[in-house]
């Protein structure tokens, strides 16, 4: 799976220490969300209360958490990139992401993805 830009979200762990960024890393750091735990739901976001009406009814539906199926993933040996060069443009540190995701290119993703039978890009 290679997580880029808006995706680098989804693999950030929660609660990260600081890190030292540039003005535009800190603007994005702003106006982002910290981890997979903040994220909204495009245009049924209803002013913040849709990420928990959503986690509740998946709750209620015994579907898995986003979190939970992210470990799964780890579990099953999906490899997770995160692009470097959207980390070096919005500002992410690696320290922020969750542990074992490989950073790494296009040409990292691509000879990865070449070599399985499934891939996303996210």
């Amino acid at each position: 799976m290679f997580f880029t830009f808006w995706g680098l979200n989804v693999i950030k762990k929660p609660g990260v220490a600081k890190t030292d960024k540039d003005m535009m890393g800190k603007m994005f750091g702003m106006m982002l969300p910290k981890s997979s735990q903040g994220l909204g739901l495009s245009k049924i976001n209803f002013a913040g209360m849709g990420p928990v009406l959503m986690r509740k009814r998946m709750k209620d539906k015994n579907v898995d958490s986003l979190e939970m199926m992210i470990m799964q993933a780890k579990r099953a040996g999906v490899q997770m990139i995160a692009c470097q060069m959207s980390m070096d443009i919005m500002g992410v540190d690696a320290s922020e992401l969750i542990d074992g995701v490989t950073i790494g290119g296009v040409a990292t993703y691509l000879e990865e993805a070449e070599q399985s039978n499934l891939n996303l890009f996210i």
